[in-house]
């Protein structure tokens, strides 16, 4: 008689004690099966790629690249993986921008783990699985009113860069970048750009 499949895994998480940890536990159920673990956001991609998991389990704070940027260029290389975002940051602008992603779960990481287990086997049977209490802030706390730009400019400002500087970088002019950094100030009911940049990532906008 054949064993059932099992339901194969990859596990993107930065920090060594908890990717441990979270590929040793889930390796214990009989039903889940841990084929790879990356520690850096550029790396989540090809990892995907290669081993076409049915799920991936993915951290948000990543060296190389933020895990929510990364999401739809892995539904694109495999649009048979289930993403479910596993963070310490329960913010509910991430929530909204992990769900429009394509993410089809969102779990903090002070959850204990049979609850991971049970949201991977959800989200293969065709379900979503998001942290009620979380799910419940974003809804209050409505989408981001920021646009692409103002994200973008508010990014580049961080440390204080030049105006100068940042229109360098993102092939805007200056006074673009002034525009894109008075709206998003305003947006934020910041006094200024360090305010404003402290206050969209504090509400996971960025």
């Amino acid at each position: 008689m054949t064993a059932p499949a099992r339901t194969t895994v990859v596990v993107a998480e930065d920090q060594t004690m908890m990717r441990s940890a979270l590929t040793g536990l889930l390796g214990l159920e009989a039903d889940l099966l841990v084929v790879g673990d990356v520690e850096r956001g550029d790396h989540v991609v090809e990892a995907v790629t290669v081993h076409r998991p049915d799920v991936l389990i993915l951290d948000i704070e990543l060296p190389g690249r933020s895990g929510l940027d990364v999401i739809d260029e892995v539904l694109r290389a495999s649009p048979g993986t289930a993403v479910i975002i596993v963070t310490t940051f329960g913010r509910a602008g991430y929530l909204r921008r992990a769900m429009d992603a394509g993410a089809r779960g969102f779990l903090v990481k002070d959850d204990p783990v049979e609850d991971l287990a049970a949201a991977i086997r959800t989200v293969v049977g065709g379900g979503t699985v998001v942290d009620p209490a979380l799910a419940a802030r974003a809804l209050r706390a409505g989408p981001s009113p920021l646009t692409v730009r103002e994200r973008e400019v508010l990014v580049a400002s961080d440390g204080g860069a030049p105006i100068a500087e940042m229109a360098d970088a993102l092939h805007l002019s200056s006074s673009t970048v002034r525009n894109y950094l008075s709206s998003a100030i305003g947006k934020t009911a910041a006094r200024n750009r360090a305010e404003a940049l402290r206050a969209a990532r504090e509400a996971g906008w960025l």
